[in-house]
């Protein structure tokens, strides 16, 4: 069916400007006029656009736009009825057109959706009128004889009988026995107007529909307004692809859900690798917009799902990529940071994060190094240890998940060392420790005091104040140590933390290697060896001239860089200040949005069923094991060493 016709009017009144020629100055690189011209022109024919101004500079901007103009030096509106102000130029195009369109230019946020929405909702509803408004439920009050008076009062139950609970609370009065107005009221916004031609016929009584835009709504009458609007257009979307689960640990969702923290100007989301569910319902429970990849293809199935998301910045956490990943989001023009990633693919991001890595490169692309680690606020608020002769308290931890159950072995091997000196056992295990159930029975069965466990802890900083000696795998946790002031054994789970080179006696720490087989009596004489007043001291000693308190503002600030060129003035593929446009007939990642997740630790979710397993994803089908080599070593989502 042929589109009804309509005519697009945009005012431009230059002496109606609340800013200094506010039509033709720069918001977020482009004039309002000109994104005003521009977002008609995506809905309407340039034939079928009039912009009626007071201004030659705007007119001229119409003519080189090839759209139509309407100039008058002298128009100046004095009411805020757009319709009177405009019957002129309305009733002339009536003669034409069936439906005319009011579409303010001092209202940026609008898009051509959002006309196309409401007209079609306009057409199909029947009215004579549609008016943009936004609902606020406030109270409302009026100054009388130096006092305050409700303007507007409930009316209660159509009866007249108060259907308020007999022992419940009194409702509020405003005045005498009126109670206090609390009710939803519409205010007009000027985005957008639209009529059906026979309203504007003498004596007609048009029927007025309302259209809803809210944070749309927004209308530059203020500086105020004019920067909020800045901020919001400049916004671009920031998607992070992250992988969690027992085979690689949960480091990386950590360290994305610290990042997406320091991040307030942008939107993001999150999208976990097709066997993350863990990290799924580690981030949907930080209230952050979550997905779970939908393809079984590891590589191009995994492009096609973020690139659904319309990302302007990727920032992928899921250890090496693939080049065919990598050069799919570099076609689609998106910009992208990679950490922990020494694939094929790294080769094509345009910024890439290796903190745990201590090689030199002279590529400016690459940041190496313990220089470029991103320390939690909470540790960087922490109060760090000083150095006790007499060490008090041991800290045991092995990251996310500890699939190999270091935790159970080294307790073994140190709780008898431990209850000889009176030192306190502090066992701290990760929300993907699979042995949790086992571990409980095993402190149960020491039955002592100076044995503690904790399970999913989100304050590790705390855990760390006061701990003497700690005892931990080779991932992020030693810098986090480092910091604190806390000298430690480290011991590898795979070869790919054995590269991770900071942990060594230079820094404070006693490094055993890769432990597979678990050799227990390299771990005792480590552990009598940390007991030494003098050896600790100097491991103490050595970690004092560490500092990674800047590292996270410096990494930020780098991965924000890349969003420049796009704040400068180049407009975004859709603006990222719209959650709700449709995706494509095609699109199901929507149908995996984690609306609300059970928390890690035994929550019931809220629609009272059971929380997902740990072998089945929130999209209901079965997820593939992590792939591993002939070895046993942990592999990553697309097949590298973990």
């Amino acid at each position: 069916m042929t589109a009804p016709r309509r005519c697009i009017v945009i005012p431009a009144i230059k002496k109606n400007a609340v800013i200094p020629d506010q039509l033709v100055k720069r918001l977020a690189g482009v004039t309002l006029i000109q994104r005003a011209i521009d977002t008609a022109r995506s809905v309407a024919e340039a034939a079928d656009i009039v912009v009626v101004t007071d201004s030659q500079e705007i007119a001229l901007v119409c003519e080189r736009n090839g759209v139509r103009h309407h100039y008058n030096a002298s128009l100046r509106f004095t009411s805020l009825d757009i319709v009177r102000e405009l019957r002129g130029v309305l009733e002339e195009l009536a003669a034409t057109y069936p439906y005319l369109v009011i579409y303010r230019a001092s209202c940026p946020l609008l898009t051509g959706h959002d006309i196309d929405d409401a007209f079609d909702r306009f057409v199909r509803e029947g009215a004579d009128v549609l008016v943009t408004v936004k609902s606020i439920r406030q109270r409302v009050w009026e100054k009388r004889d130096g006092s305050l008076d409700a303007i507007l009062a409930d009316e209660g139950p159509e009866d007249g009988a108060d259907d308020r609970p007999e022992d419940g609370p009194q409702q509020d009065r405003a005045s005498g026995d009126r109670p206090s107005p609390s009710r939803e009221v519409y205010v007009e916004s000027k985005a957008l107007v639209m009529l059906r031609a026979a309203a504007l016929a003498p004596g007609a009584t048009p029927r007025v529909m309302p259209y809803f835009l809210n944070d749309r709504a927004i209308e530059i009458n203020s500086y105020q307004d004019w920067w909020l609007c800045e901020k919001l257009l400049e916004r671009r979307h920031i998607v992070f692809v992250v992988a969690g689960y027992p085979a690689i640990g949960m480091g990386h969702v950590f360290r994305a859900l610290m990042l997406a923290h320091e991040i307030s100007d942008h939107k993001i989301t999150f999208l976990c690798t097709r066997d993350s569910e863990l990290a799924v319902k580690n981030i949907a429970a930080r209230d952050y917009r979550t997905y779970i990849q939908q393809t079984d293809d590891l590589a191009t199935g995994l492009a096609q799902d973020v690139l659904r998301l319309a990302p302007d910045l990727v920032v992928n956490d899921i250890l090496d990529t693939d080049a065919s990943y990598m050069l799919r989001l570099k076609a689609a023009g998106v910009r992208t940071v990679n950490f922990e990633d020494e694939g094929p693919g790294a080769a094509h991001a345009d910024l890439v994060v290796n903190a745990l890595y201590e090689e030199k490169h002279e590529d400016p692309r690459l940041l190496y190094g313990h220089r470029y680690f991103c320390l939690r606020d909470e540790f960087i608020a922490g109060e760090r240890n000083p150095f006790r002769p007499q060490p008090r308290r041991v800290l045991v931890t092995f990251g996310g998940t500890d699939h190999s159950d270091f935790t159970r072995r080294t307790l073994d091997i140190i709780e008898p060392l431990c209850r000889e000196r009176g030192i306190t056992i502090s066992i701290v295990a990760g929300p993907g420790y699979a042995h949790r159930e086992a571990m409980l029975a095993h402190v149960d069965a020491l039955n002592s005091p100076l044995v503690e466990f904790t399970h999913a802890t989100n304050v590790m900083s705390r855990k760390m104040e006061g701990a003497d000696i700690a005892i931990c795998s080779a991932g992020r946790t030693v810098y986090e140590l480092a910091h604190m002031r806390v000298p430690a054994i480290v011991m590898a789970h795979h070869e790919r933390e054995a590269r991770h080179t900071f942990a060594r006696a230079r820094n404070g720490f006693a490094y055993l290697g890769v432990m597979h087989p678990f050799r227990e009596g390299a771990l005792r004489r480590a552990f009598a060896r940390m007991l030494d007043e003098d050896f600790r001291r100097t491991q103490h000693g050595r970690m004092q001239r560490l500092d990674f308190t800047r590292n996270k503002a410096g990494v930020v600030a780098r991965i924000g860089a890349l969003l420049a060129p796009a704040q400068a003035g180049a407009a975004p593929r859709r603006p990222s200040y719209i959650d709700e446009l449709p995706f494509g007939p095609d699109f199901d990642l929507r149908t995996a949005l984690i609306e609300q997740s059970a928390s890690v630790e035994g929550a019931v979710p809220a629609n009272g069923g059971s929380a997902a397993s740990t072998n089945t994803p929130l999209s209901g089908e079965p997820v593939a094991p992590p792939t591993s080599n002939k070895s046993g070593t942990p592999r990553g989502p697309h097949g590298d060493s973990a």
